[in-house]
Protein backbone atom coordinates (compact mmCIF):
# COMPACT_ATOMS: atom_id res chain seq x y z
CA UNK A 1 0.00 0.00 0.00
CA UNK A 2 1.11 3.59 -1.13
CA UNK A 3 0.30 6.26 1.20
CA UNK A 4 0.62 10.00 0.43
CA UNK A 5 -1.23 12.95 0.57
CA UNK A 6 -1.76 14.71 -2.57
CA UNK A 7 -2.68 18.64 -2.50
CA UNK A 8 -4.94 18.61 0.94
CA UNK A 9 -5.80 14.86 0.31
CA UNK A 10 -4.57 11.64 1.67
CA UNK A 11 -4.37 9.02 -1.28
CA UNK A 12 -3.89 5.28 -0.29
CA UNK A 13 -3.09 2.73 -3.30
CA UNK A 14 -2.71 -0.39 -4.46
CA UNK A 15 -1.22 0.12 -7.77
CA UNK A 16 2.54 -1.29 -9.02
CA UNK A 17 5.26 0.42 -7.17
CA UNK A 18 6.76 1.25 -10.27
CA UNK A 19 3.41 3.37 -11.51
CA UNK A 20 4.19 6.55 -12.90
CA UNK A 21 3.26 9.57 -11.01
CA UNK A 22 1.87 11.66 -13.80
CA UNK A 23 -0.16 8.98 -15.24
CA UNK A 24 -1.91 8.33 -11.55
CA UNK A 25 -2.77 12.53 -11.14
CA UNK A 26 -4.23 12.37 -14.38
CA UNK A 27 -5.76 9.11 -15.32
CA UNK A 28 -6.59 8.69 -11.43
CA UNK A 29 -7.64 12.03 -9.55
CA UNK A 30 -8.32 13.63 -12.92
CA UNK A 31 -5.96 16.79 -12.15
CA UNK A 32 -5.31 17.28 -15.64
CA UNK A 33 -3.76 20.87 -15.07
CA UNK A 34 -0.43 18.73 -15.03
CA UNK A 35 0.63 18.41 -18.29
CA UNK A 36 1.45 15.35 -20.39
CA UNK A 37 4.87 16.81 -22.89
CA UNK A 38 7.70 14.74 -23.77
CA UNK A 39 7.37 12.30 -21.05
CA UNK A 40 11.08 12.02 -21.07
CA UNK A 41 11.62 15.16 -17.94
CA UNK A 42 12.66 17.27 -20.96
CA UNK A 43 10.06 20.13 -21.19
CA UNK A 44 8.83 20.67 -17.83
CA UNK A 45 4.77 20.60 -18.27
CA UNK A 46 4.66 18.00 -15.90
CA UNK A 47 6.32 19.43 -13.19
CA UNK A 48 4.57 19.00 -9.84
CA UNK A 49 6.50 20.09 -5.89
CA UNK A 50 7.39 16.52 -3.98
CA UNK A 51 7.61 17.63 0.12
CA UNK A 52 9.59 15.45 2.44
CA UNK A 53 9.59 16.03 6.75
CA UNK A 54 13.03 16.78 8.11
CA UNK A 55 13.92 15.67 11.51
CA UNK A 56 13.45 19.21 13.01
CA UNK A 57 9.76 18.93 11.22
CA UNK A 58 9.89 20.93 8.19
CA UNK A 59 8.98 20.23 4.65
CA UNK A 60 11.70 19.77 2.03
CA UNK A 61 9.95 20.76 -1.14
CA UNK A 62 11.47 20.13 -4.67
CA UNK A 63 10.32 20.09 -8.28
CA UNK A 64 10.24 17.09 -9.83
CA UNK A 65 8.71 15.98 -13.42
CA UNK A 66 5.85 13.56 -12.68
CA UNK A 67 6.46 11.77 -16.03
CA UNK A 68 9.95 10.07 -14.88
CA UNK A 69 8.46 9.95 -11.02
CA UNK A 70 7.75 6.21 -9.71
CA UNK A 71 4.65 6.26 -7.27
CA UNK A 72 6.87 4.74 -4.94
CA UNK A 73 9.11 7.67 -4.55
CA UNK A 74 6.53 9.70 -3.18
CA UNK A 75 5.10 7.30 -0.42
CA UNK A 76 5.05 9.23 2.97
CA UNK A 77 5.20 12.73 1.03
CA UNK A 78 3.35 15.49 0.25
CA UNK A 79 2.48 15.47 -3.28
CA UNK A 80 1.51 19.49 -5.12
CA UNK A 81 0.05 19.86 -8.48
CA UNK A 82 -0.93 23.13 -9.82
CA UNK A 83 -4.16 22.51 -8.30
CA UNK A 84 -3.34 22.45 -4.72
CA UNK A 85 -1.95 25.71 -4.57
CA UNK A 86 -5.29 27.28 -6.04
CA UNK A 87 -6.49 29.82 -3.25
CA UNK A 88 -10.36 30.23 -3.09
CA UNK A 89 -11.43 33.03 -5.06
CA UNK A 90 -8.44 34.56 -5.70
CA UNK A 91 -5.25 33.97 -7.90
CA UNK A 92 -2.26 33.00 -5.79
CA UNK A 93 1.11 35.83 -5.82
CA UNK A 94 3.09 34.06 -8.13
CA UNK A 95 -0.33 33.58 -10.29
CA UNK A 96 -1.03 37.11 -10.20
CA UNK A 97 2.05 38.01 -11.29
CA UNK A 98 1.84 35.73 -14.30
CA UNK A 99 -1.26 37.23 -15.54
CA UNK A 100 0.25 40.84 -14.70
CA UNK A 101 3.52 40.32 -17.12
CA UNK A 102 1.29 38.60 -19.85
CA UNK A 103 3.67 35.10 -19.23
CA UNK A 104 1.57 33.15 -20.35
CA UNK A 105 0.56 32.33 -23.80
CA UNK A 106 -1.14 29.09 -25.09
CA UNK A 107 -1.09 28.28 -21.73
CA UNK A 108 0.35 24.84 -21.82
CA UNK A 109 3.90 24.95 -20.45
CA UNK A 110 2.34 27.86 -17.82
CA UNK A 111 1.31 24.95 -14.92
CA UNK A 112 4.90 24.14 -14.69
CA UNK A 113 6.02 27.27 -14.59
CA UNK A 114 4.02 28.20 -11.90
CA UNK A 115 4.63 25.36 -9.72
CA UNK A 116 8.39 25.25 -9.92
CA UNK A 117 8.24 29.08 -9.24
CA UNK A 118 6.04 28.32 -5.66
CA UNK A 119 9.02 25.20 -4.91
CA UNK A 120 11.28 28.22 -5.22
CA UNK A 121 9.49 30.31 -2.80
CA UNK A 122 10.32 27.92 -0.51
CA UNK A 123 13.88 28.84 -0.18
CA UNK A 124 15.27 30.59 2.72
CA UNK A 125 17.12 32.85 0.08
CA UNK A 126 15.96 33.96 -2.74
CA UNK A 127 18.08 35.63 -5.60
CA UNK A 128 17.18 36.49 -9.48
CA UNK A 129 19.63 34.25 -10.51
CA UNK A 130 18.08 31.51 -8.00
CA UNK A 131 14.33 32.06 -9.19
CA UNK A 132 15.22 31.45 -12.87
CA UNK A 133 17.36 28.38 -12.06
CA UNK A 134 14.24 27.09 -10.99
CA UNK A 135 12.44 27.07 -14.05
CA UNK A 136 15.63 25.95 -16.81
CA UNK A 137 13.57 22.59 -16.31
CA UNK A 138 10.27 24.24 -18.34
CA UNK A 139 10.25 25.36 -22.09
CA UNK A 140 7.55 27.58 -23.49
CA UNK A 141 6.62 26.42 -26.49
CA UNK A 142 5.41 29.74 -27.31
CA UNK A 143 9.27 30.91 -26.73
CA UNK A 144 7.69 33.83 -24.64
CA UNK A 145 10.57 33.99 -22.12
CA UNK A 146 11.20 37.77 -21.96
CA UNK A 147 7.84 37.74 -20.02
CA UNK A 148 8.49 35.04 -18.14
CA UNK A 149 11.67 36.27 -16.80
CA UNK A 150 10.56 39.50 -15.76
CA UNK A 151 7.48 37.73 -13.82
CA UNK A 152 9.99 35.50 -12.13
CA UNK A 153 12.04 38.66 -11.38
CA UNK A 154 9.38 40.61 -9.76
CA UNK A 155 8.28 37.09 -8.01
CA UNK A 156 11.85 37.27 -6.56
CA UNK A 157 11.67 40.91 -5.43
CA UNK A 158 7.87 40.20 -3.73
CA UNK A 159 10.14 37.74 -2.09
CA UNK A 160 12.93 39.56 -0.76
CA UNK A 161 10.39 42.27 0.04
CA UNK A 162 8.22 40.54 2.47
CA UNK A 163 10.90 38.61 3.71
CA UNK A 164 9.27 35.28 3.62
CA UNK A 165 12.52 33.52 4.05
CA UNK A 166 10.91 29.80 2.92
CA UNK A 167 9.05 30.20 5.72
CA UNK A 168 5.25 28.33 5.22
CA UNK A 169 3.22 31.10 7.59
CA UNK A 170 4.92 33.96 5.81
CA UNK A 171 4.22 32.05 2.54
CA UNK A 172 0.54 31.24 3.88
CA UNK A 173 0.52 35.31 4.60
CA UNK A 174 1.33 36.88 1.01
CA UNK A 175 -0.42 34.54 -0.60
CA UNK A 176 2.03 32.10 -2.17
CA UNK A 177 0.19 29.00 -1.35
CA UNK A 178 -3.06 28.61 0.05
CA UNK A 179 -3.87 27.87 3.92
CA UNK A 180 -4.08 24.21 4.15
CA UNK A 181 -0.21 24.09 4.01
CA UNK A 182 0.03 24.56 7.55
CA UNK A 183 -0.82 21.49 8.80
CA UNK A 184 0.67 19.42 5.99
CA UNK A 185 4.12 18.67 8.40
CA UNK A 186 1.98 17.39 11.08
CA UNK A 187 -0.34 15.25 8.65
CA UNK A 188 2.99 13.97 7.02
CA UNK A 189 4.59 13.07 10.57
CA UNK A 190 1.60 10.97 11.49
CA UNK A 191 1.96 9.27 8.19
CA UNK A 192 5.44 8.75 8.80
CA UNK A 193 4.78 7.09 12.00
CA UNK A 194 3.46 3.83 10.07
CA UNK A 195 4.81 4.16 6.25
CA UNK A 196 6.52 1.19 5.63
CA UNK A 197 9.28 0.66 3.21
CA UNK A 198 8.48 -0.36 -0.47
CA UNK A 199 12.06 -2.93 -1.24
CA UNK A 200 11.25 -5.22 -3.64
CA UNK A 201 11.56 -5.43 -7.40
CA UNK A 202 13.87 -4.32 -9.81
CA UNK A 203 16.59 -1.19 -8.40
CA UNK A 204 15.79 1.96 -9.36
CA UNK A 205 17.63 5.14 -8.49
CA UNK A 206 15.90 8.16 -9.33
CA UNK A 207 14.17 7.02 -12.77
CA UNK A 208 15.15 9.75 -14.70
CA UNK A 209 17.15 6.87 -16.73
CA UNK A 210 15.35 3.79 -16.94
CA UNK A 211 11.28 6.01 -16.91
CA UNK A 212 13.18 6.86 -20.58
CA UNK A 213 14.16 3.77 -21.92
CA UNK A 214 11.88 1.06 -20.51
CA UNK A 215 8.86 2.84 -18.73
CA UNK A 216 6.46 0.43 -20.77
CA UNK A 217 8.10 -2.71 -18.80
CA UNK A 218 8.56 -0.87 -15.58
CA UNK A 219 5.63 1.26 -14.54
CA UNK A 220 3.64 -2.16 -14.24
CA UNK A 221 6.09 -3.43 -11.68
CA UNK A 222 7.04 -3.51 -8.01
CA UNK A 223 10.23 -1.83 -7.49
CA UNK A 224 13.14 -1.03 -5.31
CA UNK A 225 14.29 2.39 -4.36
CA UNK A 226 17.35 2.98 -3.09
CA UNK A 227 16.89 6.47 -2.14
CA UNK A 228 14.76 4.51 0.36
CA UNK A 229 18.13 2.73 2.19
CA UNK A 230 19.31 5.60 4.25
CA UNK A 231 22.78 4.01 3.87
CA UNK A 232 22.60 4.74 0.38
CA UNK A 233 21.03 8.23 1.30
CA UNK A 234 24.56 10.05 3.51
CA UNK A 235 27.18 11.98 2.23
CA UNK A 236 30.45 11.75 4.34
CA UNK A 237 33.31 13.62 4.53
CA UNK A 238 36.48 11.99 6.71
CA UNK A 239 39.95 12.60 6.75
CA UNK A 240 39.95 14.23 3.84
CA UNK A 241 38.06 11.64 1.93
CA UNK A 242 34.75 12.41 0.89
CA UNK A 243 31.96 9.43 0.60
CA UNK A 244 28.71 10.21 -1.13
CA UNK A 245 25.83 7.43 -1.19
CA UNK A 246 24.56 6.18 -4.46
CA UNK A 247 21.24 6.99 -3.67
CA UNK A 248 22.32 10.61 -3.64
CA UNK A 249 20.96 13.52 -5.91
CA UNK A 250 22.92 16.34 -7.70
CA UNK A 251 20.94 18.71 -5.73
CA UNK A 252 21.85 16.96 -2.33
CA UNK A 253 25.55 17.58 -3.51
CA UNK A 254 25.07 21.15 -3.97
CA UNK A 255 23.34 21.31 -0.64
CA UNK A 256 26.61 19.74 1.07
CA UNK A 257 28.40 23.10 1.89
CA UNK A 258 30.93 21.51 3.22
CA UNK A 259 31.86 20.65 -0.70
CA UNK A 260 32.27 24.25 -1.58
CA UNK A 261 35.69 24.77 0.46
CA UNK A 262 37.22 22.24 -2.37
CA UNK A 263 34.85 23.27 -5.16
CA UNK A 264 34.45 27.07 -4.83
CA UNK A 265 32.75 26.73 -8.76
CA UNK A 266 30.48 23.70 -7.59
CA UNK A 267 27.10 25.66 -8.44
CA UNK A 268 28.54 26.54 -11.67
CA UNK A 269 29.34 22.90 -12.92
CA UNK A 270 26.09 20.89 -11.86
CA UNK A 271 24.18 23.92 -13.66
CA UNK A 272 25.74 22.20 -16.65
CA UNK A 273 23.70 18.71 -15.64
CA UNK A 274 20.80 18.63 -16.41
CA UNK A 275 18.07 20.89 -15.40
CA UNK A 276 16.54 21.90 -11.64
CA UNK A 277 13.72 18.97 -11.53
CA UNK A 278 15.91 16.07 -12.85
CA UNK A 279 19.01 17.21 -10.89
CA UNK A 280 16.23 16.79 -7.86
CA UNK A 281 15.31 12.77 -8.97
CA UNK A 282 18.68 11.33 -10.34
CA UNK A 283 20.71 9.72 -8.03
CA UNK A 284 24.61 9.16 -8.45
CA UNK A 285 24.12 5.57 -8.32
CA UNK A 286 21.88 5.59 -11.48
CA UNK A 287 24.27 7.45 -13.46
CA UNK A 288 26.92 5.79 -13.18
CA UNK A 289 25.35 2.23 -13.50
CA UNK A 290 23.54 3.55 -17.03
CA UNK A 291 26.87 3.60 -18.03
CA UNK A 292 26.44 6.19 -20.51
CA UNK A 293 29.34 7.43 -22.40
CA UNK A 294 28.52 11.22 -21.58
CA UNK A 295 27.32 10.62 -17.84
CA UNK A 296 28.30 14.07 -16.72
CA UNK A 297 28.54 12.43 -12.92
CA UNK A 298 30.83 9.86 -14.51
CA UNK A 299 32.84 12.64 -15.90
CA UNK A 300 33.06 14.88 -13.11
CA UNK A 301 33.78 11.96 -10.60
CA UNK A 302 36.26 10.27 -12.94
CA UNK A 303 38.43 12.99 -12.88
CA UNK A 304 38.49 12.63 -9.04
CA UNK A 305 40.08 9.06 -9.58
CA UNK A 306 37.15 7.55 -7.43
CA UNK A 307 36.33 4.25 -6.02
CA UNK A 308 33.27 2.40 -6.12
CA UNK A 309 32.15 0.61 -2.78
CA UNK A 310 30.07 -2.65 -4.65
CA UNK A 311 28.04 -5.09 -2.32
CA UNK A 312 26.88 -8.31 -3.26
CA UNK A 313 23.45 -9.89 -1.75
CA UNK A 314 25.50 -11.40 1.28
CA UNK A 315 26.53 -7.84 2.19
CA UNK A 316 30.36 -8.70 1.23
CA UNK A 317 31.40 -5.64 -0.36
CA UNK A 318 34.72 -4.78 -2.82
CA UNK A 319 36.54 -2.08 -3.97
CA UNK A 320 36.44 -0.75 -7.63
CA UNK A 321 38.11 2.18 -9.53
CA UNK A 322 35.94 3.97 -11.27
CA UNK A 323 37.71 4.23 -14.03
CA UNK A 324 37.88 0.25 -14.28
CA UNK A 325 34.09 -0.07 -13.50
CA UNK A 326 33.22 0.61 -17.80
CA UNK A 327 34.55 -2.29 -19.32
CA UNK A 328 32.92 -1.14 -23.10
CA UNK A 329 29.56 -0.02 -24.60
CA UNK A 330 26.82 -0.24 -21.79
CA UNK A 331 29.04 -3.31 -20.30
CA UNK A 332 30.23 -2.38 -16.51
CA UNK A 333 31.98 -4.20 -13.71
CA UNK A 334 28.43 -5.31 -11.86
CA UNK A 335 27.58 -8.97 -11.52
CA UNK A 336 24.01 -10.52 -10.77
CA UNK A 337 23.02 -9.56 -7.24
CA UNK A 338 25.78 -6.67 -6.84
CA UNK A 339 24.92 -3.23 -6.49
CA UNK A 340 27.14 0.33 -5.54
CA UNK A 341 26.72 1.29 -2.49
CA UNK A 342 28.53 4.39 -2.76
CA UNK A 343 31.67 6.56 -4.26
CA UNK A 344 34.59 8.37 -2.75
CA UNK A 345 37.66 9.98 -3.68
CA UNK A 346 39.91 12.22 -1.85
CA UNK A 347 38.93 15.98 -1.27
CA UNK A 348 41.59 18.03 -3.80
CA UNK A 349 44.51 19.87 -1.70
CA UNK A 350 45.72 23.19 -1.83
CA UNK A 351 48.00 22.64 -4.74
CA UNK A 352 45.07 20.70 -6.71
CA UNK A 353 43.03 22.37 -9.34
CA UNK A 354 40.01 21.06 -10.68
CA UNK A 355 37.22 22.13 -13.45
CA UNK A 356 34.59 20.95 -15.36
CA UNK A 357 33.61 22.08 -18.59
CA UNK A 358 30.08 20.70 -21.16
CA UNK A 359 29.28 21.75 -24.53
CA UNK A 360 25.87 20.69 -25.76
CA UNK A 361 23.31 22.13 -28.13
CA UNK A 362 21.50 23.76 -25.49
CA UNK A 363 23.35 25.16 -22.42
CA UNK A 364 20.92 23.65 -19.99
CA UNK A 365 18.70 21.03 -20.10
CA UNK A 366 20.40 19.00 -22.62
CA UNK A 367 22.51 15.62 -23.15
CA UNK A 368 26.40 16.47 -23.69
CA UNK A 369 28.07 16.15 -27.10
CA UNK A 370 31.16 16.31 -25.20
CA UNK A 371 32.21 16.73 -21.25
CA UNK A 372 35.31 16.78 -19.70
CA UNK A 373 36.70 17.08 -16.30
CA UNK A 374 40.32 18.05 -15.10
CA UNK A 375 42.06 17.71 -11.66
CA UNK A 376 46.14 18.50 -11.77
CA UNK A 377 48.53 18.89 -9.71
CA UNK A 378 51.44 21.51 -9.31
CA UNK A 379 54.39 21.69 -7.16
CA UNK A 380 56.73 24.56 -6.43
CA UNK A 381 58.98 24.75 -9.43
CA UNK A 382 55.99 24.20 -12.08
CA UNK A 383 56.18 20.32 -12.56
CA UNK A 384 53.35 18.59 -13.04
CA UNK A 385 53.36 16.31 -9.66
CA UNK A 386 49.67 14.93 -10.74
CA UNK A 387 47.27 15.18 -13.61
CA UNK A 388 44.34 13.79 -14.68
CA UNK A 389 41.73 14.19 -17.32
CA UNK A 390 38.28 12.69 -18.24
CA UNK A 391 36.00 13.14 -21.58
CA UNK A 392 32.74 11.66 -22.45
CA UNK A 393 31.85 11.47 -25.85
CA UNK A 394 35.03 10.57 -27.39
CA UNK A 395 34.70 7.01 -26.43
CA UNK A 396 32.07 3.92 -26.13
CA UNK A 397 32.72 4.29 -22.40
CA UNK A 398 33.37 7.37 -19.81
CA UNK A 399 37.09 7.50 -20.81
CA UNK A 400 40.01 8.51 -18.60
CA UNK A 401 42.63 9.69 -20.72
CA UNK A 402 45.52 7.60 -19.51
CA UNK A 403 48.24 8.33 -21.83
CA UNK A 404 47.66 11.78 -22.39
CA UNK A 405 48.00 12.54 -18.59
CA UNK A 406 51.27 9.95 -18.39
CA UNK A 407 52.93 12.26 -20.88
CA UNK A 408 51.98 15.47 -19.19
CA UNK A 409 52.90 13.91 -15.80
CA UNK A 410 56.35 14.85 -14.22
CA UNK A 411 56.95 17.63 -17.12
CA UNK A 412 56.81 21.17 -16.96
CA UNK A 413 53.70 23.16 -17.05
CA UNK A 414 54.11 25.04 -19.92
CA UNK A 415 52.24 26.03 -23.67
CA UNK A 416 54.50 23.33 -25.57
CA UNK A 417 53.97 20.76 -23.50
CA UNK A 418 50.57 20.91 -23.59
CA UNK A 419 50.41 21.25 -27.36
CA UNK A 420 52.26 18.02 -27.56
CA UNK A 421 50.28 16.40 -25.06
CA UNK A 422 47.15 16.97 -27.37
CA UNK A 423 48.50 14.80 -30.32
CA UNK A 424 48.77 11.75 -27.62
CA UNK A 425 45.18 13.25 -26.82
CA UNK A 426 43.81 12.87 -30.76
CA UNK A 427 45.19 9.15 -30.82
CA UNK A 428 43.49 8.49 -27.72
CA UNK A 429 39.78 9.08 -28.85
CA UNK A 430 37.97 7.37 -30.96
CA UNK A 431 34.85 9.82 -31.38
CA UNK A 432 32.14 8.26 -33.57
CA UNK A 433 29.16 10.71 -35.71
CA UNK A 434 26.09 10.56 -34.43
CA UNK A 435 22.86 13.03 -33.77
CA UNK A 436 25.30 14.66 -31.35
CA UNK A 437 27.48 15.50 -34.06
CA UNK A 438 30.13 14.55 -36.30
CA UNK A 439 33.39 13.01 -35.69
CA UNK A 440 35.02 15.71 -36.66
CA UNK A 441 32.97 18.00 -34.43
CA UNK A 442 33.76 15.73 -31.30
CA UNK A 443 37.35 16.17 -32.35
CA UNK A 444 37.02 19.88 -31.86
CA UNK A 445 34.92 20.42 -29.66
CA UNK A 446 37.37 17.83 -26.96
CA UNK A 447 40.20 20.08 -28.33
CA UNK A 448 38.94 23.24 -27.54
CA UNK A 449 37.80 21.82 -23.80
CA UNK A 450 41.15 20.33 -23.40
CA UNK A 451 42.54 23.69 -23.75
CA UNK A 452 39.84 25.74 -22.21
CA UNK A 453 40.84 23.56 -18.65
CA UNK A 454 44.39 25.15 -19.01
CA UNK A 455 43.62 28.70 -19.97
CA UNK A 456 41.16 28.89 -17.35
CA UNK A 457 43.36 27.47 -14.70
CA UNK A 458 46.50 28.81 -15.80
CA UNK A 459 46.27 32.04 -17.80
CA UNK A 460 49.60 33.37 -17.41
CA UNK A 461 50.98 30.14 -19.36
CA UNK A 462 48.65 30.02 -22.59
CA UNK A 463 46.07 31.57 -23.38
CA UNK A 464 44.11 31.52 -26.53
CA UNK A 465 46.50 32.73 -28.92
CA UNK A 466 48.77 30.05 -28.23
CA UNK A 467 46.08 27.53 -29.48
CA UNK A 468 45.21 29.11 -32.93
Amino acid sequence: MIEFILNNELINTDLPSGSILLDFIRSEEKLTGTKIGCREGDCGACTVLVGSINKDGSIDYKSVTSCLTPIASIHGKHVVTVEGLNIPNQLSTIQSIFKENNATQCGFCTPGFIVSLTGYSFNSETSILGILDSVSGNICRCTGYKSIEKAGIEISGVLIDNNTNGNISNLIRNKFIPEYFADIPKRLQELGNRKQIINKGIIVGGGTDIYVTDADNIQNTEINLIGYNNDFSKIRIENDICTIGAGITPSDILNTKELFIYFPELVSFFKLISSKQIRNMGTLGGNIVNASPIADLSIFFLALKSNLTISDKNGRARLVLLRDFFKSYKNIDLQDGEIILNLSFKLPEKNQHFNFEKVSKRTHLDIASVNSAFCISISNNNKITDISISAGGVAPIPLLLKNTCAFLKGKVLSSENIRKAHCVLKEEISPISDIRGSEEYKRLLLRQLYYGHFIKLFPEIISISDIK
